[in-house]
């Protein structure tokens, strides 16, 4: 008897070490691996209950409702379709100016975790168009639906200053009018021109609209450090803006 003990006990130790295995494999399988959540540094308003979602790139993002409409409150910063399909991320300023198709880009093609968690990423509105950006069940917003949160907290006079993360952590002095009342935390991600060049990052949020104006040209709501109102402006489709996403 004690002799077919000690044969049995490396079968054991065996066994205990493969449930332990295999138990850790599911835990890691369960737990998403992108590298940028929880490294956002932008300043949320503490009175606010946010809720959560998950796009198809497994990055967590804060959500916030606000009249009918519930919205991202950070920047989108998926590399991937709702179908799993990659976007293409564009580096080369000539290759970036001559897309007629979805591309992507971080802004001054950084790679610090960091600002990509903060700012989210830059796409075009060849990404926007093609239905497949926001993570499913949520989409990215018309110029109709910017002016019904717009005409919910009182006009384009105010909007900018309700919407604005306060202080100048990341806006530019002054973000005049900045209170973030609503949660949704606007950041001034910047953009990326058609030759290919980055600028305003710190000064101007460029948030993309589903909307087209014209074969060359969309719409999007702009913000400023420079005042409380926000508009909606014209862009060029080439143009990398920051994106927005709104629950269907």
């Amino acid at each position: 008897m004690k002799r077919q003990a000690i044969s049995n006990f490396p079968l054991l130790i065996m066994g205990v070490f493969i449930v332990f295995a295999s138990s850790c494999k599911k835990d890691n399988d369960n737990k998403s691996d992108n590298p940028t959540n929880g490294k956002t540094t932008a300043v949320f308003n503490s009175s606010i209950t946010y809720g959560s979602m998950t796009d198809q790139d497994g990055n967590t993002y804060k959500t916030v409702t606000i009249g009918t409409q519930t919205w991202m409150a950070e920047n989108l910063r998926t590399t991937k379709y709702n179908d799993g399909t990659d976007i293409y991320l564009v580096t080369d300023n000539t290759a970036w100016g001559s897309l007629t198709s979805g591309g992507y880009c971080n802004y001054a093609n950084t790679t610090n975790v960091d600002t990509i968690a903060t700012y989210g990423r830059l796409y075009n509105w060849y990404a926007v168009n093609t239905g497949k950006l926001a993570p499913n069940g949520w989409h990215v917003p018309t110029d109709a639906e910017w002016e019904t949160l717009t005409n919910y907290l009182g006009g384009t006079s105010v909007v900018g200053g309700k919407l604005k993360e306060i202080g100048t952590t990341h806006w530019n002095s002054p973000n005049q009018g900045a209170t973030n009342e609503t949660g949704f935390t606007a950041l001034p991600g910047g953009y990326r021109d058609e030759d290919g060049t980055f600028g305003y990052i710190g000064r101007f949020a460029l948030l993309c609209s589903a909307t087209e104006n014209g074969l060359n040209s969309a719409r999007s709501q702009f913000i400023t450090e420079g005042g409380s109102n926000g508009v909606m402006i014209n862009y060029r489709k080439v143009f990398g803006y920051s994106v927005r996403c709104v629950r269907d």
